[in-house]
């Protein structure tokens, strides 16, 4: 890899690229010049091997700050809250503990977990949870912060609820409920919290900077990048479409719609940035980690890594990646395609190929692999964007990825 370094503004962009790769480079040093990046990184490997390496801008968004060149810089090992991006991780702990013959798919979730069975979801299974067919995205209360941050009292609430649809009949995005359905399942097989399942079988075996509940002692603290909100981006610069569907701006506006009653399952919610948020255990919305973590992830779901680690076997990528879902999402609206834990590409989120599969984070954060090209991509971001699928600045990053990867 060659090393480069290209100023802009009062932000260095820094990093290296692989001959062939410059086009992301490019990319994303037009992120801070034209769609208002912050500070972000991106990482891709290929092949299980890193070919790009970026980072700059600012570490914490901090408005006037950040504006004054006074911020401390964003630097490679800055990592950051990358909300829905979490549920990949999330989902491979389930497959894990399918692969080893712990966790059955097609199992009833009440085999593993008694209390889930109220109000006629003893037939749903653990597939339809992965697959975002379980029917509970909402509750009929919401949580208090408290509460959601309680694992025990919000485990039970969602065991309480009743679907909104016949389990495994069709999906909708469970947001925030897919938490307490990914953790509590985990619990109920292992004995252990998902926090440590991750710690120990994924980020500790693969050396990811990467966190579901990040203690004190783990170490992220300082490193962590502060949240902030960015404006809209021009719509000649951003590349993408600036204003929904209509029914989709309607489905966010209605109080009383599925959508913001499966976004608004916590009210009100907890400050992102704040310590008690980043400890408590939401694999659904919660975790931090750098773009090289969420790169090497994904590349050692595909194949092996440096190292010669990987964690899917063929087997278990192919159920991944099979599309268990797929048409009109009852929470987000629009088309939706989904594997067991991963969104598959298309419209709603396009990621590199139709044989990628992988997670955004609302707001910013994407990572994904593709096995055909044998890429593993990862990128952060402190600037939060209003999309929940397909932010702009990702989708560049993309683009530039698919022009180098030919």
């Amino acid at each position: 890899m060659s090393a480069d370094q290209v100023e802009v503004g009062n932000a260095g962009v820094h990093g290296t690229v692989s001959e062939g790769f410059e086009p992301v480079r490019d990319a994303f040093v037009r992120n801070f010049a034209a769609l208002g990046e912050r500070g972000a990184g991106v990482v891709v490997y290929r092949d299980g091997r890193p070919v790009v390496d970026l980072w700059g801008g600012v570490r914490d968004f901090d408005g006037a700050e950040a504006e004054a060149g006074g911020a401390a810089p964003w630097e490679r090992g800055t990592a950051q809250v990358v909300r829905s991006a979490t549920k990949g991780v999330a989902a491979a702990v389930l497959l894990l503990l399918h692969q080893r013959g712990d966790l059955d798919l097609d199992a009833p979730v009440g085999t593993y977990w008694p209390e889930y069975k109220a109000h006629g979801k003893d037939r749903t299974l653990v597939r339809h949870v992965l697959a975002h067919r379980a029917g509970v995205p909402a509750l009929d209360r919401p949580l208090t912060p408290e509460q959601a941050l309680d694992p025990d009292v919000a485990a039970a609430t969602v065991a309480a609820q009743r679907p909104f649809w016949e389990p495994g009949t069709d999906h909708g995005y469970h947001a925030h409920t897919y938490s307490w359905l990914t953790g509590e399942l985990v619990r109920r097989v292992t004995g252990r919290s998902i926090r440590d399942v991750i710690a120990s079988e994924i980020a500790g075996p693969l050396g990811l900077d990467l966190w579901v509940g990040a203690l004190a002692a783990d170490g992220p603290a300082g490193r962590v990048g502060r949240l902030g909100r960015l404006p809209d981006p021009p719509a000649a610069a951003s590349g993408l479409r600036t204003r929904p569907k209509p029914q989709v701006s309607d489905a966010y506006r209605d109080p009383d719609s599925l959508t913001r009653r499966a976004f608004g399952v916590v009210e009100p919610f907890p400050d992102e940035n704040s310590a008690a948020y980043h400890s408590a255990v939401l694999p659904a919305s919660n975790g931090i980690a750098t773009a090289g973590a969420l790169a090497r992830f994904y590349a050692s779901l595909i194949g092996e890594v440096e190292g010669g680690a990987r964690l899917f076997t063929p087997s278990t990528l192919a159920l991944a990646r099979a599309e268990a879902s797929t048409g009109p999402d009852r929470v987000l609206v629009v088309h939706t395609r989904l594997g067991l834990g991963y969104m598959l590409h298309g419209a709603a989120s396009p990621l590199l190929a139709p044989t990628s599969f992988g997670h955004p984070g609302r707001g910013g954060a994407l990572a994904f692999a593709d096995p055909e090209s044998g890429i593993a991509f990862g990128y952060v971001t402190n600037g939060m964007g209003k999309g929940v699928t397909a932010d702009a600045r990702a989708q560049a990053l993309v683009r530039a990825v698919r022009t180098a990867a030919g």
